[in-house]
């Protein structure tokens, strides 16, 4: 009967200890914990069919990759985005759209990036 209740409490610290890290190396809590230090982080998966997330200046934004045929290769050549809340992106300038872009441009060289609505025409503006 002792050695069952030892069991037990070994299976359950194991648990819980599996949990606790599960949850610190979550990638949501990453990106949250970046968000709101007002840090860059890019969230991305490696399959290209999935969307990837970003935050910089404490905004979000979603990526949307798009496989086409490059130079020598198929690659990610198309990449969408868009801010999560249009009230996230109050107050950032060009420079900060155009250094996201550079960021994106370092893990996909061939993409052309393409901003969504209200982003695209305040890139654009003479």
């Amino acid at each position: 009967m002792v050695w069952l209740l030892r069991l037990l409490l070994v299976i359950l610290f194991i648990f819980l200890m599996f949990g606790t890290i599960k949850f610190l190396l979550k990638p949501t809590r990453k990106l949250e914990a970046a968000r709101k230090h007002k840090r860059f982080l890019l969230l991305d998966n490696e399959e290209v069919i999935k969307n990837f997330q970003l935050t910089y200046n404490g905004a979000v934004f979603t990526g949307e990759k798009y496989l086409g045929a490059a130079k020598n290769s198929i690659d990610v050549v198309s990449i969408s985005l868009s801010p999560d809340h249009s009230t996230s992106i109050q107050g950032m300038a060009k420079e900060d759209f155009y250094f996201i872009e550079k960021k994106i441009h370092e893990k996909y060289p061939a993409a052309q990036i393409n901003w969504k609505s209200p982003i695209h025409e305040f890139l654009h503006q003479k």
